[in-house]
């Protein structure tokens, strides 16, 4: 029962009152903290996603003294028969696959060192995380002196003999070139979540399979392994996600050559958007793009997820 005042006023209405003005005050200092946000992803990201997308329907040109026109599927058409689409592509995948695995090897080998309890490794955990640390484009100009005609790697094998190699000149080389030095950039990040993961493994696992006879090699692939699962689906899906959109090391270092050996698909949109000027065929090569990595994801966490529940 509500009690009232000599006034005749509620107090539990008071009460009722205040809190709807108090929750009413919350609520828009809410809406106050977030609307910068919202406002951010819906002017600069979410809104140029679907003007692409329409972009992408249309023969867009800044060449076209008539305006963009609608076209439908022509330009998705056209760019499905261009062999230039498919090299890049086919480029694109091979750089991906060779990446990956040796990124995730190297990263788990690197993990479980730092693992190790000794003196000094945070100091090695913090040198082996630098690489992540450093711009992708200063990485790209270092590596760049490192594969030149007078670089390091010429060097160290002309003290053995070898001939200088042409690693960003070549197009049997030049791609595997740009492999080494994205695993090398791909290490520290990798090593991190790895050895997150490997701290989260309860000890008690490696003492149980130690006092049932399993030596070092038992214990990484029953114990280790299977309690690096999440962690190896995520690195793998990660890298793959971020390694199909390889643009910056690219255009640094080789600028898609030689003869297209090198030229990824976001390169390949760089080119069609900002030199030839067809932004129409450039949207529609994005979201071509946007559906092969999709596919590739989808197909990696779901084969990874079914061996682990295996």
């Amino acid at each position: 029962m509500a009690l009232e005042t000599s006034g005749g006023v509620k107090l539990a209405g008071a009460k009722r009152g205040r809190y709807s003005s108090l929750q009413k005050r919350i609520m828009v200092a809410g809406v106050i903290f977030i609307a910068p946000a919202t406002l951010y992803t819906l002017i600069f990201q979410i809104f140029p996603v679907i003007y692409a997308l329409y972009l992408s329907f249309t023969n867009a040109s800044s060449s076209n003294v008539q305006g963009s026109q609608f076209q439908g599927l022509e330009g998705y058409r056209e760019v499905l028969l261009s062999p230039e689409f498919w090299n890049a592509l086919r480029v694109t995948v091979q750089y991906t696959i060779e990446v990956v695995p040796l990124a995730m090897a190297f990263s788990l080998g690197l993990a479980l060192l730092a693992n190790r309890r000794m003196r000094g490794i945070t100091f090695f955990r913090a040198a082996f995380y630098l690489p992540n640390i450093i711009s992708l484009t200063a990485v790209s100009l270092v590596w760049m002196w490192l594969y030149s005609n007078d670089g390091f790697f010429n060097y160290v094998g002309s003290l053995v003999g070898l001939e200088h190699i042409r690693w960003l000149s070549s197009p049997a080389i030049a791609l595997h070139a740009l492999v080494g030095m994205r695993v090398w950039k791909a290490l520290g990040g990798n090593m991190v979540l790895f050895l997150a993961g490997l701290q989260g493994i309860p000890e008690e696992l490696y003492e149980a399979a130690s006092i049932d006879g399993a030596g070092s090699w038992a214990r990484f692939c029953h114990v280790t392994l299977p309690g690096l699962q999440p962690v190896i689906v995520y690195v793998a899906t990660a890298d793959l996600i971020y390694l199909a959109q390889s643009f910056s090391e690219v255009y640094i270092m080789t600028s898609g050559g030689p003869i297209d050996s090198t030229t990824t698909m976001n390169l390949l949109i760089y080119n069609q958007a900002f030199q030839y000027n067809q932004i129409g065929q450039a949207s529609a090569m994005a979201f071509l793009l946007f559906i092969v990595i999709f596919a590739f994801a989808f197909f990696n966490v779901r084969v990874m997820t079914r061996r682990a529940n295996a």
